[in-house]
């Protein structure tokens, strides 16, 4: 995206200037006027990279509270009398408000810009974290859920979105997946940190200090994120009729688009896979194999910290092959063989497990060419819509992967009974390699 006026257009003979001259204040006041409302500035500049730390810092600290909601809920259901089926009902409701919220948040983001949704998507998730830290009753709690879910929807997707905006098209996967290693390595670090934590604080104060550094990001988003003003003489978007109508139809436009489809489900199979294993279903079959709990989360830590590697690199890659597909479809192999692996292995398989769990988000670091796929499968004003719908389908995937065995599963299983089970995850990723397959190797849509 150009930054510099038309060439065409001769420029204005300067006018002399007298210091404190009423036109040179009208000047200045006007030039401030245009930084605050959104004048143009220089695509992947420092003001590109300050809104970048800035949106990734509020992917990695709602990252966190969704980690601490895991570490504190045991507390949170003694102190507020709850019972282990009203914490597993809230979490549900976190679940299906955000899946709901998810596909219309990337498209109210192109239709309104980042700002000011992307500070009230921050503010929404502070007060999820007070209502947290004042949970009394079941109704708080699930009050917290649903206003941090909404919130949330915007995290991931609008880190990409203002990558998109702010940032050369060539670099928008390269940024999607560095937010994505930020997110991986607060979720790696997260509980180990939370729980050292909690020996000094109570959960109640732990999250009035998540709450707290919530108001400082508002006021940050607040002051400085937007999107950059449109290409000098691009003409201006238009947002004529009924709001609900337009996001339906920018939506309908993202599903009948086949790469956007496509990329969906090999990024969901991917990460929905990584989600699954990485989180539950690995660690719990290297305890069915007698290993620590210890041992388990360290599994945990490992496959988050390959994804971390492998999200910003997969892009790295891809580029230098000129290619998306190909190098999207060896990752998904090697994870489906990586996760058959981890559930097949024999009894005494637990070193050869730190391996494969590391490989396992290394390899679901592919899941971000489906961000860069889709993103490059729509115009610029879709962009939102596009990576709305491919998070969506992640999320998806990744909640029926996890619910799905346990269905299947005795109440007492046994490395039998899982391995039985869980076969299912591996096949999921195979779909979603020839997902991969099926796209067409095309150049990206123009922007407009």
């Amino acid at each position: 995206m150009s930054t510099e006026a038309p060439t065409s257009q001769p420029a204005p003979a300067p006018v002399p200037q007298s210091a404190g001259s009423s036109t040179g204040h009208a000047a200045y006041f006007h030039g401030a006027h245009n930084w605050f409302e959104g004048g143009h500035r220089r695509i992947g500049g420092p003001e590109a990279w300050l809104i970048w730390v800035l949106a990734t810092t509020f992917v990695v600290w709602l990252f966190a509270i969704q980690t601490g909601y895991a570490v504190v809920s045991p507390d949170i259901q003694q102190d507020a009398g709850l019972t282990i089926g009203q914490i597993g009902l809230a979490a549900s409701i976190y679940t299906w408000v955000f899946a709901l919220v998810q596909f219309f948040s990337g498209a109210l983001l192109d239709r309104f810009g980042s700002r000011p949704l992307m500070a009230i998507a921050v503010a929404l998730v502070a007060i999820g974290a007070f209502l947290y830290a004042g949970t009394t009753n079941f109704g708080t709690l699930a009050a917290a859920q649903a206003v941090l879910a909404i919130g949330s929807s915007f995290g991931f997707v609008g880190a990409g979105y203002l990558g998109g905006k702010w940032f050369d098209a060539a670099k928008y996967g390269l940024m999607f997946g560095l937010v994505q290693t930020f997110a991986s390595l607060g979720s790696a670090i997260g509980q180990p940190l939370i729980l050292a934590t909690l020996d000094n604080l109570s959960w109640q104060q732990l999250l009035v200090a998540f709450g707290s550094f919530g108001v400082i990001l508002v006021v940050l988003f607040i002051a400085f994120v937007r999107n950059p003003a449109p290409e000098q003489g691009a003409p201006a978007a238009k947002h004529e009729g009924n709001v609900l109508v337009n996001i339906l139809r920018d939506l309908g436009k993202g599903f009948s688009n086949v790469r956007v489809v496509l990329s969906s489900i090999l990024a969901g199979a991917s990460f929905g896979a990584m989600l699954a294993v990485g989180t539950l279903w690995g660690p719990r079959v290297m305890e069915a194999r007698g290993a620590e709990t210890d041992f388990a989360t360290v599994l945990t830590a490992l496959a988050w910290l390959g994804l971390a590697v492998g999200a910003p690199l997969v892009n790295v890659v891809s580029d230098r092959w000129g290619s998306r597909k190909w190098p999207a479809f060896y990752a998904l192999v090697l994870q489906a063989l990586a996760i058959a692996l981890v559930i097949y292995l024999p009894k005494e398989g637990q070193g050869a497990a730190l391996v494969l769990m590391f490989a396992i988000g290394f390899f679901a670091g592919g899941h971000m060419l489906g961000f860069t796929i889709a993103g490059e499968a729509v115009p610029g004003r879709l962009i939102g819509s596009a990576s709305a719908i491919v998070n969506g389908v992640c999320f998806i995937i990744g909640g029926l992967l996890q619910s799905i065995p346990g269905q299947l599963l005795p109440d007492d299983a046994d490395l039998a009974d899982f391995q039985a089970a869980l076969w299912l995850i591996p096949a999921v990723v195979a779909v979603g390699a020839i997902a991969a397959l099926l796209i067409s190797e095309k150049k990206p849509v123009p922007a407009a």
